[in-house]
This record gives C-alpha cells, sequence and structure tokens, in this order.
C-alpha cells in the first residue's frame, strides 16, 4: 500500500520548506491539527538527519504563526508517535501540531501530555 504521506498534493500543502511540509490532519483533535512531516519517506523520528529535525522545527515555528493569525488558540500540543506501541499508525514519521483551546478537553489534566495514558496508582 503506498505511503499517504508522500507525493502530496500540492493542494493538501498548508506551509513547507525545502524539507518537509505541513498538512491537515485528516482526523483532527481540534481545529487546526497539522502534521508536520519530513518529504523524505522515514519512519522514526530518531531516524531523520540533523537538518531534517531542524526544518520540522522551523515550520512547526511557521505552523504556529500561521495558526495564531487565523484560530488564535490558547494552547499547543506538539508530539510525535514513534512506533505502534506509542500510537504511529503510518510509519513515515509526522508531528503532531494541535491547537488547544480552553475548556477543550474535560478532565484533570486538560489534555495535556499527562492525559496519553490512564492514571497509575503509585
Amino acid at each position: 500500500m503506498p505511503c499517504p504521506f508522500c507525493n502530496p498534493a500540492p493542494e493538501d500543502i498548508v506551509a513547507r520548506n525545502d524539507l518537509c511540509y505541513a498538512r491537515h490532519d485528516i482526523h483532527p483533535v481540534t481545529p487546526g491539527h497539522l502534521l508536520v512531516i519530513p518529504f523524505r519517506h522515514v519512519a522514526s523520528y530518531f531516524d531523520t538527519t540533523d537538518e531534517e529535525r531542524m526544518a520540522l522545527a522551523r515550520l512547526i515555528d511557521d505552523c504556529r504563526a500561521l495558526t495564531d493569525r487565523n484560530l488564535a488558540p490558547d494552547g499547543y500540543n506538539i508530539g510525535v508517535n514513534v512506533g505502534e506501541a506509542a500510537g504511529q499508525n503510518v510509519m513515515h514519521v509526522h508531528v503532531h501540531f494541535i491547537p488547544r483551546y480552553r475548556g477543550d478537553a474535560a478532565g484533570e489534566h486538560e489534555g495535556g501530555v499527562r492525559g496519553v495514558l490512564p492514571c497509575r496508582p503509585d
């Protein structure tokens, strides 16, 4: 099966630089949820080059400026799932760029990274 992140259609690209691009997540958890993806097919963040990691970071900053201007969120979650056990289901590295809005998640942690796994007793 072809990789859904390789060879993106130009109309799907929200922002880009020489090494990576951003597109809307097809199953967004909040308005403005983007994926930041290297053009090169590589499965793990840990297999990206130094140049790709720098390009990802720069594009995340560009996505923030764009999202601040268009949606004015109250915060952000930025994360990478590495491996199936961590929830990665497309084996082409991608960074989730998730704008957050006050009240968009119920619960004690309001959707922060500590809410990824159920609380465990000490």
